[in-house]
């Protein structure tokens, strides 16, 4: 495994992380959700991502338990606040003071530890001033239960605005969260170039634009059974704007460069969104722990110029970059 900074910070985290979003308390049992975290573990992984919303709460309980006897201090333990949780009440979401300040409090609670490392915006909160959300952060973070802030899917301008407010209250915002991969590179005109300006970096979930990337969706032909594209708890609309058959006859071009390289598609795909200097880390799930154990081997790979380029050859031109694309709901959701 290799370790990269993250932002401007001391802080190092692996280059691949372990999410469990989609997949621990609702797709994967318990059991099952433990033994991917061990692989994980021993694979080199040392970061772990989640957020309160994922499985309204579940999901974080259960890494708490399958981190419980781990050294605390050997792993960064990663979450997220924003999204209704809990009865999903009228304030039970956004980023007001008092949903931050009880969202961190269930949190640590559920992880089974006294801090997070990083603790996340999930979103942009268009209905609490940002003076008061970062307020709350600087708090958060003087009170000992979060080391560093962060944010997700906001746009440049936001980053630009809350980076300014952590830096005049005293603390760092060291990273986005945002969808990134070869089809989805809506980060690079605007979000990229500001966070390199201000010391902020990527930590990007869907490298493998959940699962397209594989190359297990075939063009012409029915989605596999059991896959993520025909799981009914969120997993089928993830992935379904990703399955056109142009993508697909484009995704197939691919297989020859991974193959040449000796890597499997996931890991070209997780390569690939490590090759941008601006990104600290992949963040990766797993259903099984063999998936995880192949993924994490992603980690410091090296695609060379000529590979980058016949990879933007086959599906460059298939990508979504419009930068409008990274988006916060108008209002707080319920």
């Amino acid at each position: 495994m290799e370790f990269r900074y993250l932002g401007n910070s001391g802080l190092k985290v692996s280059e691949v992380t372990y999410g469990n979003w989609l997949t621990h308390g609702s797709q994967v049992e318990n059991e099952t959700a433990a033994r991917c975290v061990r692989a994980a573990l021993d694979a080199g992984v040392t970061t772990f991502d989640t957020a309160d919303v994922y499985a309204n709460t579940v999901a974080e309980s259960v890494l708490g338990e399958a981190l419980a006897g781990e050294r605390r201090e050997s792993m960064e333990i990663l979450t997220k606040v924003y999204w209704p949780t809990g009865p999903k009440g009228h304030n039970d979401s956004g980023l007001s003071r008092k949903h931050i300040m009880e969202s961190i409090n269930g949190s640590l609670s559920r992880l089974q530890t006294d801090y997070v490392d990083l603790y996340q915006a999930h979103r942009y909160d268009h209905e609490t001033p940002l003076e008061e959300t970062m307020q709350a952060f600087a708090d958060v973070v003087r009170q000992g239960k979060a080391l560093y802030i962060g944010v997700s899917e906001w746009s440049a301008e936001q980053i630009r605005a809350g980076h300014a407010l952590a830096k005049e209250l005293g603390f760092q915002l060291v990273s986005n969260q945002p969808q990134y991969n070869m089809l989805w590179r809506v980060i690079e005109a605007e979000v990229v170039p500001v966070s390199r300006e201000l010391g902020v970096s990527q930590i990007v979930w869907s490298p493998i634009a959940q699962g397209a990337l594989t190359g297990k969706y075939k063009p012409g032909q029915p989605l596999p059974a059991g896959s993520r594209a025909t799981d009914e708890h969120g997993g089928a609309r993830a992935i379904e704007k990703f399955l056109s058959e142009e993508n697909l006859r484009a995704i197939e071009k691919l297989e020859p460069i991974a193959a040449d390289l000796g890597l499997t598609m996931a890991q070209l795909a997780i390569a690939w969104v490590l090759a941008n200097d601006n990104v600290a880390s992949a963040l990766v799930g797993a259903s099984r722990p063999e998936q995880i154990e192949s993924n994490a081997e992603a980690a410091g790979v090296k695609l060379e110029a000529d590979v980058l380029a016949a990879i933007d050859e086959a599906v460059g031109a298939l990508a979504e970059r419009d930068p409008a694309k990274t988006v916060s709901p108008a209002t707080r959701p319920s």
